[in-house]
């Protein structure tokens, strides 16, 4: 992995960090001593983010999942049990 003086980085910024987003990481060092380094994020790109849906066929939801539990209800509140 390339190390880059701090200096060169600051001066060739926006081209590392093209190369870096292009899967090449490279470290920027002060003095010899490296400080940091700079790697592509995984993360999606704007908009690709899908939020709604995101467990689709993942969870099986019954026929009657809004009637699941009425009669316990209805006892609860009628006072049958």
């Amino acid at each position: 992995m390339e190390t880059i003086n701090i200096h060169e980085a600051k001066t060739h910024l926006s081209r590392l960090v093209e190369r870096a987003a292009n899967g090449e990481p490279f470290i920027i060092a002060k003095a010899g001593k490296p400080l940091v380094k700079v790697m592509a994020l995984d993360a999606p790109m704007a908009g690709e983010v899908r939020r709604l849906g995101f467990m689709k066929g993942e969870i099986h939801v019954p026929d009657d999942f809004d009637r699941m539990g009425s009669q316990e209800i209805e006892d609860l509140f009628s006072g049958a049990k």
